[in-house]
């Protein structure tokens, strides 16, 4: 029997491998990869040259090898406010837009979910449209929205609830709203996928035992909804944290969040070591907690199982 039983567990292994195999070589070729010449750049010193920076491992003409490494980026990281500035105000800016797309996207995902099946695959179209057009596209459109000659103004205007055109565009509430609009529907869909698969029979449970709704909902909905508001919040304040194109076309000058500054950096000093160590202090920073978070939580469930 075990010499039957061998083969089969190796088969079921190599289809275990077949399976982590291409998500494990993409993160390899699109993030390891990148991630490893970014933080080699981020110790070198900027240099006149093709590349502009020095090269931090070399070999000399004996075939011996020089390792050149310096920590003064990181170090000019501890002595520039700006770079400070800019993470506080990315954070701020990811973290309040992460919790409107929750406060508007939740209602929106639990309400999908108590309708019929024919109906939430229209509702879920709706939602799922905007991702047919480009995203700067949609960021263009929302331009000629709120611009003061746009058809927000215009409306307003001609129902007379204002005098004058509302300056939006340039401003930190066009940055909210562009970023809000863009990122909901990564808050709606894994909270509909979580609300959706709720057994219900608990809510009548609850209610047969004289819970009020609101009773319900906090001491069931909400609790057993957690998985899709943690997987909302992440696809929403991770990439909103790191937005380039939305604070560019939207944003004043003082909206100054992380991913401009590397724009800056890379494309308009030409600093590709200081950038280099800024974008590795924010991976860092972003990935850090994360995946200390995804460690405890592991744990748990083991704990649980």
């Amino acid at each position: 029997m075990s010499l039957q039983f061998l083969p089969k567990f190796n088969l079921s292994r190599h289809r275990r491998w077949l399976i982590i195999a291409p998500p494990l070589l993409f993160l390899l070729v699109f993030f390891l990869i990148p991630f490893g010449f970014a933080l080699t750049i981020s110790f070198a010193q900027t240099a006149i040259h093709v590349p502009p920076y020095t090269d931090v491992v070399s070999m000399d003409a004996q075939h011996r090898l020089h390792v050149s490494a310096h920590l003064d980026n990181y170090r000019y990281l501890l002595t520039d406010k700006v770079y400070a500035l800019s993470y506080l105000y990315s954070l701020k800016t990811a973290f309040f837009s992460t919790l409107i797309c929750l406060l508007i996207g939740y209602p929106m995902a639990y309400a999908i979910s108590r309708t019929s099946r024919s109906a939430q695959s229209i509702l879920l179209l709706v939602i799922i449209l905007p991702f047919w057009t480009s995203f700067l596209l949609r960021v263009y459109a929302l331009e000629g929205i709120i611009r003061e000659n746009g058809l927000l103004n215009q409306a307003l205007l001609w129902l007379g609830l204002i005098h004058q055109p509302l300056q939006l565009m340039h401003t930190t509430a066009a940055v909210y709203v562009g970023i809000i609009y863009s990122y909901l529907p990564f808050m709606v869909l894994p909270l509909f996928a979580t609300l959706e698969k709720l057994d219900h029979t608990l809510l009548e449970a609850s209610a047969d035992l004289g819970s009020p709704p609101w009773r319900a909902f906090l001491d069931v909905t909400l609790p057993l909804s957690m998985p899709g508001v943690i997987a909302g919040s992440m696809l929403v304040f991770i990439p909103a944290i790191g937005e380039f194109v939305i604070p560019t076309l939207l944003g004043g000058a003082d909206n100054l969040m992380i991913g401009r500054v590397l724009w800056d950096e890379f494309f308009g000093n030409r600093d590709w070591p200081v950038a280099s160590a800024v974008a590795v202090v924010f991976l860092v920073f972003l990935v850090g907690p994360i995946a200390i978070y995804q460690h405890y939580q592991g744990k748990d469930l083991e704990a649980h199982a």
